[in-house]
């Protein structure tokens, strides 16, 4: 087969992007139109929509997805001397909010299938000063909750559930969301709706949902059952450190508007994963997504790994050739150990065999809801033409 000479696209096309209608600009203009533009209704409105949605009982609402990471950290308890288990493959944010509050990371390696946290890699990491384990839904494939949720009950330890990629995701038929201690939904523009930066805790513990509300909002309460005295309707009182963690009504009513198409996003996605999957079948080389029978993933990523043994180049390479015909390719992500902040901080390079295998072969294609028919052909074409340049015969 004659290998086109001619670019794929002449633009760029992203890994991800939001699809904005007409009906989230005018949820906006509402809110701008209002008296309340932070701080006011917008804000418990999205909280119970999002936790309607997943089946929780609480939800709060936070700026962004690492604030509600750091959140949780701090609603667990995690502090000095505290280990919390969880995966190289992820954002930094997902480990960072460990370091936030004193606690130490540790990297459990992944599955080799589902790029997941392996459970039994958990269990080999716990040690007596473990207090919590964060298990990441890569991808939005949830990780084998029910199994982690056994480590935890077995050593008394919390579960914090980082779902930053798979909202409306389900495993064993229960949405995430509705297990675990807390968890942890982003709303950055390239998940599964946005509010701009955003993020949430949901949780149906009474006392982690206050210590979260607690903790958004300088420490500071006006509840006078939690304060040492009362003088007056003004007076209010820190009773501990916290952060302006808000979000604002603003980005409240774009998120309730995006949540009204949650599932036909969702279902776009699996439109084009299924695409993907049908056209790159039949390319010995081309390792494509596992799903775990007992997940329905929500499909934030969907990513490709080539088999070094079958290339005659490496995965950077084809990355760069890709990139070259205009397919905004990315590769998520950098074990975090290997960043030089964690080096400084005494984490081994190396640490995680399968996490480094899978790093030197991934790379993610771009996959969401506002991609066209052409743009699914353009990615298609292009995997098959680097694919044909540098397949070994």
């Amino acid at each position: 087969m004659k290998e086109s000479i001619e670019q794929t696209r002449s633009t760029m096309l992203p890994y991800g992007k939001q699809w904005i209608d007409e009906d989230d600009i005018a949820a906006v203009v509402q809110v701008l139109q209002s008296d309340f533009i932070t701080q006011g209704p917008a804000i418990e409105r999205f909280e119970r929509k999002v936790a309607d949605y997943v089946g929780a009982m609480y939800a709060v609402a936070f700026c962004n997805g690492t604030a509600a990471l750091h959140g949780a950290s701090f609603a667990a308890g995690i502090g000095p001397g505290d280990e919390v288990i969880t995966t190289p493959i992820t954002f930094l944010a997902s480990s960072n909010c460990v370091l936030y509050t004193g606690g130490k990371p540790v990297f459990a390696d992944i599955d080799s299938e589902t790029y997941n946290i392996d459970p039994n890699d958990i269990e080999r990491k716990i040690t007596k000063q473990t207090k919590a384990i964060i298990a990441v839904d890569f991808t939005g494939q949830p990780a084998e909750i029910d199994k982690i949720e056994r480590i935890a009950r077995k050593h008394n330890l919390l579960v914090i559930h980082d779902a930053a990629h798979s909202l409306g995701a389900s495993y064993e038929n229960r949405m995430v969301g509705s297990y675990g201690d807390m968890t942890m939904f982003s709303f950055h523009p390239v998940k599964h709706v946005t509010t701009g930066e955003g993020g949430v805790i949901v949780t149906n513990d009474a006392a982690l949902f206050e210590r979260l509300r607690l903790f958004r909002n300088h420490g500071m309460t006006r509840d006078s059952h939690n304060m040492t005295r009362n003088d007056g309707p003004w007076y209010y009182e820190m009773t501990d450190l916290g952060y302006n963690y808000r979000m604002t009504d603003m980005q409240a009513a774009l998120g309730f508007s995006q949540m009204d198409k949650l599932d036909s996003f969702i279902e776009r996605r699996r439109q084009i994963a299924a695409q993907y999957n049908k056209a790159l079948i039949d390319m010995p080389g081309l390792v494509l997504p596992y799903q775990h029978p007992d997940t329905s993933s929500s499909w934030h990523l969907y990513v490709v790994r080539w088999d070094e043994s079958c290339f005659s180049v490496g995965r950077n390479q084809i990355f760069n050739d890709l990139r070259a015909e205009n397919i905004g390719v990315n590769v998520h992500y950098i074990p975090v150990y290997k960043q030089p902040y964690y080096s400084k901080l005494g984490y081994e390079d190396n640490q995680c065999a399968e996490a480094e295998v899978y790093y030197n072969t991934a790379i993610s294609l771009p996959i969401f809801p506002l991609m066209s028919e052409q743009d699914q052909d353009d990615v298609i074409h292009a995997v098959t033409k680097i694919y044909n340049r540098y397949r070994i015969k």
